[in-house]
Parts: C-alpha cells; sequence; structure tokens
C-alpha cells in the first residue's frame, strides 16, 4: 500500500480576508475542528502513516504547534517550508527527497470530504504505479455545480467509455462538470520531478498542478477517478460553509467525518 503522503497547507488565503491576516487559513475551524484535521484524517484512515506537511513561512510555527511530531495522530509528520506563493507544483517538488522514489498520495488542506481512499490507493498501487514505467499520476473528479472555480475534465465518449482529454484551468465555458478536487496520487521516482522541473511558471507566475497533470496526460501518464461521497474545497467564505455542513459536529481524527 501507500504509505507516504503530501500535505499542501500553504498559500496566503486571501480569497477568505479577513480571516486570513493573522494565521494560516488550513487551522480556521470547519465544524469543531481546524481545517487541516478532515484531509488528514482521510490520510490516517487509508493507511498513510508518514506524512509532509508543506507550508508557508509566515505561519510555520503554528501549524506545527498544532500538529507536532504526529504521536497524537499515530503518524509521522515531517515539515517543509515553501517560500512565496509559487504553485501547487512547487509545493509538490518539495517532496522529492521525502518520497525517495515511493509512490505517494497529496492532498490539499482545505479539502473536506468524506470518501475513503483506500481502495483508490490500492488500485494506484497496483495497477497504475508499477517500478520502471517513468511518471505517472492519478486525479480525483468530483461533478460539482459550479466547476469554473477550478480545474475542470474535458472529456470524450460517454459513461464507462469516458476517456480523460484535458484539464482546463478555470475555464469561463466549462467543457464538463466534472472538476479536479485537491487529490492527486503520483509515482514518486526522479522522472515525475523531472516533469515539474520543465514546466513554465503561469501568468501569475506559479507552477500549477493543471500543467503537472496535462503533462503527464499528453504522456498516457495519468489515470482518473471519480471521488465518492461528499466533497467541498474550503477555500472561500461560501465553500467553507458548506465544508461545515458536510462535516456537521463530526470528530475528523475519530474517522467520522
Amino acid at each position: 500500500m501507500i504509505r507516504k503522503g503530501v500535505l499542501l497547507a500553504g498559500g496566503t488565503g486571501s480569497r477568505l480576508a479577513p480571516l486570513c491576516r493573522v494565521t494560516n487559513k488550513h487551522l480556521l475551524p470547519v465544524g469543531r475542528e481546524p481545517m487541516i484535521h478532515w484531509p488528514l484524517a482521510r490520510l490516517i484512515r487509508a493507511g498513510v502513516t508518514d506524512i509532509l506537511v508543506v507550508t508557508g513561512r509566515e505561519h510555520a510555527g503554528a501549524v506545527f504547534e498544532l500538529l507536532g511530531s504526529g504521536a497524537d495522530y499515530g503518524t509521522s509528520f515531517t515539515f517543509r517550508v515553501q517560500d512565496g506563493a509559487t504553485g501547487i507544483a512547487s509545493a509538490v517538488a518539495l517532496a522529492r527527497d521525502f518520497v525517495a522514489g515511493e509512490p505517494f498520495v497529496a492532498v490539499l488542506g482545505d479539502n473536506v470530504f468524506t470518501a475513503d481512499l483506500t481502495a483508490d490507493l490500492r488500485w494506484f498501487h497496483d495497477t497504475v504505479f508499477l517500478p520502471g514505467r517513468g511518471p505517472r499520476g492519478m486525479v480525483w473528479l468530483k461533478a460539482v455545480d459550479d466547476p469554473g472555480r477550478f480545474g475542470v475534465a474535458e472529456f470524450s465518449g460517454e459513461g464507462n467509455d469516458r476517456r480523460l482529454l484535458h484539464i482546463h484551468e478555470k475555464p469561463a465555458t466549462p467543457p464538463s462538470r466534472f472538476a479536479v478536487t485537491g487529490v492527486y496520487a503520483y509515482a514518486g521516482g526522479p522522472e515525475l520531478f523531472g516533469v515539474i522541473a520543465d514546466l513554465r511558471p503561469s501568468g501569475r507566475g506559479e507552477l500549477e498542478i493543471t500543467d503537472l497533470n496535462n503533462a503527464l496526460l499528453a504522456r498516457g501518464a495519468l489515470s482518473w477517478r471519480e471521488l465518492g461521497g461528499e466533497w467541498s474545497d474550503a477555500g472561500t467564505h461560501a465553500s467553507m460553509a458548506r465544508a461545515a455542513a458536510i462535516v456537521g459536529g463530526g470528530a475528523a481524527l475519530a474517522g467520522e467525518s
């Protein structure tokens, strides 16, 4: 099984202003827990025992103070600081030494969802990730009412015959309702990080995760699964309210969303 995970908790939280002026957005409450506890609980439930937490420098101390070594969670944490808003793919690149060639699952720290990833990760490990196959990846998709806020999947075919053609970043006219959630799995070999190194910054000066996934897709090396259960990002005031409605009064680290 996949035992390594990357929990991405950087960014400025500008869409949640003024809440993030004095704290990392992933420490804000969603339900009765800090936001970051919800994706963390999903990783732990899936058997991920060794987790790299990537965060920004401004509030790194507060993130470390909350999470500690991982002993309280039955896991082990490593921390890396991402200098500046350089993009999600740039944050993933910081995991190169940590994953040391192993496959890993990466989750954005503002993703709140109820799906158990165990079976999908087992499928990725046993079917997609095979030593010597080069860079491989997988994205989880979810049908949403507002796909234009996200990366959006374009398909050919229908139903079970759908084939992923391209991912469009925040398109004005979405080609489908299927948004790319902030849950990804990758083969962690040097080839993957070579693909990231070849990326060029977008117009906003970031290395985009959409560009990484499209680069893998162009190689025929990107798979996808539909994320079951309920899902919301918590990156805006409205979506954080939806995330709070999903979790209700539940306790993340009891394994119940």
